[in-house]
């Protein structure tokens, strides 16, 4: 399926693969011009008076590279990074053990920070603003507070849904970043240095294609550079031009807008089964059966900047451009119409 293939859930070697195609440095991290530049100049300003950079939060669309950003900016100030995620850290003796295993100057990475418990979270504050660290011992009357002191780290922050953090915690972060869909030709380039790196040659109109039709997000790119190799080695040369990928991402069910199957069936589920909408996301995933955070966090985001659908406040609307998509226009009476 063609969602399986685009999806960030990688095998142990796709992981190991995935970590090779990752920038290291500021220099080779491709697109979102301002805001490396911001994070350079804080970096470059930090490393001059010695100590640790501010807490950073960087939100935006999966796949965009908010993990890549937050290794480069570990690597330029020479700190350990320690990563986690928001649903990992299940109670707060979990959240105490990663912040009095740190050192002076690390940085620690929380992944889907939006996702913390709120009483966990509360743990944060005191350590985020006077690396303090507020433990509660025993229960009942005997329960009493102990403070500890904690060395000064940097807390990076990902977030794919930065409005469900909380005002007290969003606050705290003094540097915030949000990173949006790449252009064609900066994912080009991605492409061919991925396409360098994995020894795949590739012309220049092969890459364009991939590029066209990867979202506007890098990991996407990355992945379909990866699956238009395998084609390529295996029905021809194992050169890719510019019709060996359209041919690959055909038989991916990719097509030249880079919508695949679980998007055109979240469209045709709006304008088939409910009439163009609006319609629910509860009702919408039930429907095409995936989960409620998967569409609104991974397909609906591109099929809005796109045109195809809009979000209102009765639920999902299919535009006219998402009737289109489907050979099909709207109709006053109830039922859609092929063009």
């Amino acid at each position: 399926m063609a969602e399986r293939l685009t999806s960030n859930i990688l095998t142990k070697p796709d992981a190991a693969l995935e970590m090779t195609l990752r920038p290291s440095i500021f220099s080779d991290f491709t697109g979102q011009a301002k805001v490396k530049e911001r994070l350079e100049i804080t970096v470059a300003a930090a490393k001059q008076r010695k100590e640790p950079i501010d807490h950073v939060l960087l939100s935006g669309p999966p796949g965009l590279g908010k993990t890549t950003l937050a290794c480069i900016i570990a690597k330029a100030m020479g700190a350990n990074l320690k990563s986690t995620s928001g649903p990992t850290i299940e109670k707060a003796g979990d959240l105490a053990g990663l912040l009095t295993n740190l050192e002076e100057g690390d940085v620690l990475f929380i992944d889907e920070i939006h996702r913390l418990q709120k009483t966990i979270e509360e743990y944060l504050y005191p350590a985020m603003e006077d690396f303090k660290l507020d433990i509660i011992i025993d229960q009942g009357p005997n329960a009493r507070s102990v403070r500890l002191s904690l060395p000064r780290f940097t807390l990076i922050g990902a977030t794919t849904r930065s409005g469900l953090l909380t005002a007290p915690l969003l606050t705290r972060f003094p540097i915030r970043e949000r990173l949006d869909y790449y252009q064609a030709d900066q994912l080009k380039q991605i492409v061919m240095r991925s396409a360098r790196l994995l020894n795949v040659e590739m012309e220049e109109r092969g890459a364009e294609e991939i590029a066209r039709r990867s979202r506007g997000t890098p990991r996407i790119a990355n992945n379909l550079v990866k699956r238009v190799r395998d084609y390529a080695q295996v029905r021809h040369s194992g050169i890719v031009t510019g019709e060996i990928a359209d041919a690959a991402l055909k038989l991916l069910e990719i097509d030249e807008n880079g919508l695949d199957e679980m998007d055109k069936r979240i469209l045709e589920a709006i304008i088939v089964k409910f009439g163009g909408g609006p319609v629910g996301i509860s009702s919408l995933a039930v429907t095409v059966g995936e989960e409620p955070d998967t569409i609104e966090e991974v397909y609906e985001p591109y099929l809005i900047m796109e045109g195809y659908l809009k979000r209102t406040s009765q639920g999902r609307v299919a535009t006219e451009l998402g009737y289109k998509k489907l050979g099909m226009r709207p109709s006053t009476g109830g039922q859609q119409d092929l063009i």
